[in-house]
């Protein structure tokens, strides 16, 4: 069993941890997995959630998930489909398939408790170190690098002086992350939150508000002057037109269907046909569609 990350001595992130976690108590969002009686289940399904996606698009599906499937074991005993069904347009639907199939493997080895303990989450399936980093900070106080896109950006100009981190994550970021790390579980679980909740509304990707950071003064960017980022552009996400669009067109008509879905049913909702095949064969290739003799479809029983 992988035990949370052992204390370093002297933590270079000793000054930077009492005013942000003080400004975080101030200006934290009141969001619905933050409060205590979300649960480690409630922390688990909003972290999958939120993975690409915004706050404002996940609190409606988040409470009607919630209420439908309370615990582990509510979702478990559903047909994979109504998973991908309650999912609705948050995107990336693949995500809910991998919180169904965690749901199931919690039931089964757990007795329906999200488990405690770092190396037990990491096993789950769909979960990543990510993942398993924030649920055993944020669910169970526990002293771990929980590094986001967020978090990634804070560290990489307040500490290094770049305006933007990495594409991906680096061995430099976890190890970083892992010395600015406090030295108490209680404490390191409030920094992750509180430096992640920094990055979503201060310093942010684009317009970031410095005058409102409390770490302003200490930012290693801010006092190089901010200089622009160099390195290979930064591309946004586009979606009209792509093969993720008319993936999210296919699985509307099927959400909405209570029967199986014929493949003319289907062929009106996007014009081009060898796009629309591909789309088509991907979703069946990931698990999201089912299909049937006669040329029919359905979300998975599965």
């Amino acid at each position: 069993m992988t035990a949370p990350t052992k204390p370093t001595q002297n933590a270079p992130g000793e000054p930077l941890h009492t005013p942000v976690i003080a400004w975080f108590e101030e200006h934290a969002r009141d969001l619905p997995w933050r409060r205590p009686d979300a649960g480690p289940w409630g922390v688990m399904v909003s972290e999958f959630m939120l993975q690409q996606t915004p706050v404002n698009r996940v609190l409606p599906v988040y409470e009607q998930w919630l209420a439908r499937w309370p615990r582990p074991a509510d979702l478990a005993k559903e047909a994979p489909g109504e998973a991908v069904r309650a999912w609705g347009r948050l995107g990336y639907p693949r995500r809910a398939l991998r919180l169904h199939g965690a749901a199931v493997a919690i039931t089964e080895r757990h007795g329906g408790d999200v488990p405690t303990a770092h190396a037990q989450l990491l096993a789950l399936p769909g979960i990543g170190e990510y993942t398993a980093a924030a649920v055993a900070s944020f669910a169970y106080g526990q002293r771990h690098a929980v590094l986001d896109t967020n978090v990634r950006r804070v560290f990489a100009r307040a500490v290094t002086g770049v305006q933007y981190p990495p594409n991906a994550t680096t061995a430099a970021e976890r190890k970083l992350a892992r010395a600015l790390l406090p030295e108490s579980e209680r404490t390191a679980s409030r920094w992750a939150a509180a430096s992640m909740e920094l990055g979503a509304l201060v310093c942010t990707a684009k317009n970031e508000t410095c005058d409102r950071c409390p770490i302003a003064a200490q930012c290693a960017w801010r006092l190089a002057g901010k200089p622009e980022h160099k390195g290979p552009p930064r591309r946004g996400q586009t979606y009209a037109g792509t093969d993720r669009q008319v993936r999210g067109k296919l699985l509307a008509v099927l959400r909405e269907a209570v029967t199986p879905v014929p493949q003319t049913a289907l062929d009106r909702v996007w014009h081009e046909p060898v796009q629309r095949a591909r789309a088509l064969d991907g979703l069946v290739a990931d698990g999201l569609v089912e299909p049937l003799q006669g040329g029919l479809y359905r979300l998975p029983l599965t």
